[in-house]
Formats: C-alpha cells, sequence, structure tokens
C-alpha cells in the first residue's frame, strides 16, 4: 500500500468511527434516525424548479439526500437531492432555533433528511427553500464516494450501482430513458393489436436458439430443469392455439461469455404474427424502432459513439451471401460444394472448423468479416438453412431461409423469420441439431416432441422477431458496454479466485 493510499485509508476509518458515535450520540438522546417511518413531501426539486413562479413564497415540504453543505457562519446553504434532482437549502440559526440548527450543523452529507420552508430566490438568482423545520430521515455511515475523487472506477459503479446512481445523475437518465422505452414497445405493440403474454421461464427441454443454458434442479419434481434460453417456442404454441398477434417482454438466460455486448442474463422482446412472413416483420420493426427513436431520443439521428447514425427509412436490405461478396469477393451463390466453400474461406483469412458444412461457411464469412462494418441499419436476409433450425425455406432456394437480422453500429439488434410450420421438416431440422448436440456442440438445441406435437395440429403461416432491449437502449442512450443499461450486471465476487 502506498502512503497516499495509506493516509486516505485512514481517514476513511476515523470518518467511519465519528458518523457510528454521532448515531450512537443521537439514539442516546431519543433520536434515532432509524426510527422515522415517513415524511410527506409537497413538491419534488424540479417541480419547484419548474413552477417557480406559482410556488414563489410559498410553503413546501421536500425530502431528499444532502450532497453538499456550505457554512456561512449563522447559517448554512446545502443542495438536497431526490430523483428528480437537486434544490438548494437555506438553513438559519435564527429560523430553526438554537438547538435545532445545532443539530443540523452536525449532520453529514448523505444523510437523508426532511425539510419544511418558503420558496424563495437567492440574490445569485438560484431557485432554494428557506428552511424552517428540518429531520433527519436516515443516518449515512459511510461517506460518499466524491468525497475521494468521486466515482469514476468502472468496477465499483456496477457492484455498488446505488452509489453510482446517487453521484452520476446522467446514469440515472439512462435507465429513466430504458423505462420509457419499454412503455413505448408496449404502446407500439398493443396498439396493433397485439397481445402481451407470460410464458415459463423453467423447462424441461432447452430450445428457441442456439446457446447454451443454465440447469437447475426441480427437488419436488425430482429432474433437472433449464433456464429459459428464448421464449420463441412457447409463444409459437399460442399462435397454434389461435392467438394471432402476441408478444413477450422477459429475461432470458445463456450460460457464455461475457463482453461488452453479452451479460448472462438479459431482456428481449418477441413478437409473432400469423399469416404474415419474414418481410412483414422487417416493416413492422423497422416502424417500432423509428417510433422509439422519435419518442425516446426526439428523432432518428443518433449519436453512437464518435459517428451520427442516421436512421432514416427505408432501411438497407441484402442478402447474406451479397454481403459477404461485396466485402470479401467470395459469391456463395456460385459455389456448389463444401471444399470449395472452405478453400475460398481460408484464402479470405476466415477461420473455420474441419468438417462445417458450405452454409456454416457463409455464416463464419459473415460473422468474421462483415456484421462490424454494418454502422448504418441494415437488414441481412437469407441466411442459410444450417444455422436456423427454425425458419421457413426460401421458395426458390431450399439452401437459404426466409430469415433476417438487423444490424445497427456494427451490433445484431434482432432476428426474424418466416417461421417454419412444417413439422416434418422441424423435426429434421431437430434432429440434426441433436447429432450436433451429441458430438459436444452444447448450444445446440434438444428435440422439443411437444413442440413437434403442436405443429402437428397446425400452425398458420407467420412471421416472428426477437428484439435484444438491452442492445437497443445502449443504441438509443449512447452506451458501448452492456453493463451501462443494466442496474445489476452479473459481476464475479470480489473475493472469489
Amino acid at each position: 500500500m502506498t502512503r497516499e493510499n495509506h493516509e486516505q485509508s485512514h481517514d476513511i476509518r476515523e470518518l467511519l468511527q465519528m458518523r457510528r458515535e454521532k448515531l450512537l450520540q443521537l439514539q442516546s438522546d431519543g433520536a434515532d434516525p432509524f426510527q422515522q417511518t415517513r415524511w410527506v413531501r409537497t413538491c419534488t426539486a424540479s417541480e419547484i424548479k419548474e413552477n417557480f413562479e406559482a410556488l414563489d413564497g410559498a410553503e413546501v415540504s421536500i425530502c431528499g439526500r444532502q450532497m453538499s453543505k456550505r457554512d456561512m457562519g449563522k447559517a448554512f446553504f446545502c443542495d438536497v437531492l431526490d430523483q428528480t434532482g437537486r434544490i438548494q437549502a437555506y438553513v438559519k440559526s435564527d429560523d430553526l432555533g438554537q438547538q435545532a440548527f445545532k443539530d443540523f450543523k452536525r449532520l453529514d452529507i448523505g444523510d437523508i433528511l426532511g425539510a419544511k420552508g418558503i420558496v424563495f430566490k437567492t440574490r445569485r438568482g438560484e431557485i432554494s427553500v428557506h428552511v424552517s423545520e428540518v429531520v433527519l430521515l436516515s443516518k449515512s455511515l459511510r461517506p460518499l464516494p466524491e468525497k475521494f475523487h468521486g466515482l469514476q472506477d468502472q468496477e465499483i459503479r456496477y457492484r455498488q450501482r446505488y452509489l453510482d446512481l446517487i453521484v452520476n445523475p446522467e446514469v440515472q437518465k439512462v435507465f429513466a430513458a430504458r423505462a420509457k422505452m419499454l412503455k413505448k414497445i408496449r404502446e407500439f405493440l398493443d396498439s396493433r393489436d397485439y397481445l402481451e403474454v407470460d410464458t415459463p421461464v423453467l423447462n424441461t427441454v432447452s430450445g428457441g436458439a442456439n446457446a447454451r443454458p443454465f440447469i437447475t434442479r426441480h427437488n419436488t419434481l425430482g429432474l433437472d430443469m433449464y433456464l429459459r434460453i428464448a421464449t420463441e417456442l412457447p409463444l409459437k404454441r399460442l399462435l397454434v392455439g389461435g392467438l394471432e398477434r402476441v408478444y413477450e417482454i422477459g429475461r432470458l438466460f445463456r450460460n457464455e461469455g461475457m463482453d461488452k455486448s453479452h451479460n448472462p442474463e438479459f431482456t428481449t422482446i418477441e413478437y409473432y404474427q400469423a399469416y404474415a412472413d419474414c418481410n412483414d416483420m422487417m416493416d413492422l420493426t423497422e416502424s417500432m424502432i423509428l417510433f422509439l427513436c422519435s419518442e425516446v431520443c426526439n428523432g432518428i439521428k443518433l449519436s453512437w459513439q464518435d459517428t451520427v447514425i442516421d436512421m432514416a427509412a427505408p432501411w438497407k436490405r441484402i442478402t447474406m451471401a451479397d454481403a459477404v461478396k461485396e466485402v470479401t469477393g467470395i459469391d456463395f451463390t456460385l459455389i456448389d460444394n463444401d471444399v470449395t466453400a472452405a478453400k475460398q474461406a481460408k484464402a479470405a483469412d476466415v477461420h473455420i472448423k474441419d468438417g462445417v458444412s458450405q452454409g456454416e461457411i457463409l455464416f463464419a464469412c459473415f460473422d468474421q468479416k462483415v456484421e462490424h462494418t454494418l454502422i448504418s441499419p441494415t437488414f441481412v436476409t437469407r441466411h442459410p438453412v444450417e444455422v436456423s433450425p427454425l425458419a421457413k425455406r426460401c421458395a426458390d432456394d431450399p439452401r437459404f431461409t426466409d430469415r433476417f437480422e438487423l444490424f445497427v453500429g456494427g451490433k445484431e439488434l434482432a432476428n426474424g423469420f418466416s417461421e417454419l410450420n412444417d413439422p416434418i421438416d422441424q423435426r429434421m431440422r431437430f434432429e440434426r441439431q441433436a447429432l450436433l448436440r451429441e458430438k459436444g456442440d452444447q448450444e445446440a438445441q434438444m428435440i422439443d416432441e411437444d413442440f413437434l406435437l403442436a405443429l402437428e395440429h397446425g400452425m398458420p403461416p407467420a412471421g416472428g422477431v426477437g428484439v435484444g432491449i438491452d442492445r437497443l437502449c445502449m443504441l438509443l442512450t449512447n452506451n458501448s458496454s452492456i453493463r451501462d443499461v443494466l442496474l445489476f450486471p452479473t459481476m464475479k465476487p470480489e473475493n472469489a479466485q
């Protein structure tokens, strides 16, 4: 430990001791702040500022966390922070009385207080509350991080999000935007007669996506169960049952790596429409995201890292084969065997496993060479059948499927397709996935017999889409890490080896 760190640690220990001594004194005086049960607030900080002309000279009651304190001798100025922002409070000895003013002077930065007083404007023009009563509502036993160089350490910000919210006001705006985004998604789909539903988080079969599931144990039933990796298969069962437009916003869980765009616990929305296809769903998805840009960001030109993305419609639509051809020069529509495909991919410096098919090689070329280049909104269509086990084949070329992925800012935001409703073809796709699973691919899908049974009863032609809520929020709030849009991102315990 450096001398500076040692001194800082000693200072913090002294502060902690002093605050606990203050608490003990309050409790011995019969003024335990933790016995306070409620406080009636009449105005928030923003309401006072936004309605000053109407409130000037009126008595208000405020509450929040004391964030600063400036000693003027027989008076103090302090900032009180609530969810809407800060309001300045002016506390004067003559107004509180000697003992009450003495008690106020002993309050610490970070303490939560309630105050009553008159709204006024200082000589410097700052809207404030001239306080006549102060009550300590909760004692802060630890100093806020801004006491020592602010809260800039990303690791601490994610682990102690409550501190991040207190000292970094812009963080609250991100999560307010996220909440508004979810509200507007519901508004958009509800207005189009979609029905919001809930489907199980625990499943006996893991399916609907190619991902490694988390496994848990149900003691009563005596069997292993899986946290869901997708909501697709239950939602398509509802199409079989006659619900023609459904959606679900919910948590998914995938036991995979973590990086700036992946967290093992994340949120998606999936929506399905009977008698529609992937083109209808592209149109719907484009309209929905443009609606969100206008409602959440007040415009369709989005600041994204060091650039501006123009989200204006219509968005580009390009097949995966054409996208790969544009970047690598390889035309997969002219290749008719796996050996030639592998040879050309390796020549383009694409890493592929031995024994993979032509379709899987095309997907690897796109993933490694093209995806990160798609900054403006782009729908990439016609994915290989090998990597699309739930999508309907293209009528003009069964090597490909009526599937699309939406890319913005070099990241996938949405995945959709014309849903496969042929139970015979679906079984064959599942069986191929099962073979991959037997060979050690833990992300390959399982055979879901109940889903196949449902399909045999007849599912109407339909289109479906899954959108990553967290990634969409990253785009709309200009954040490059998924951890910045999750209140409590998954973190390794500090004491874990």
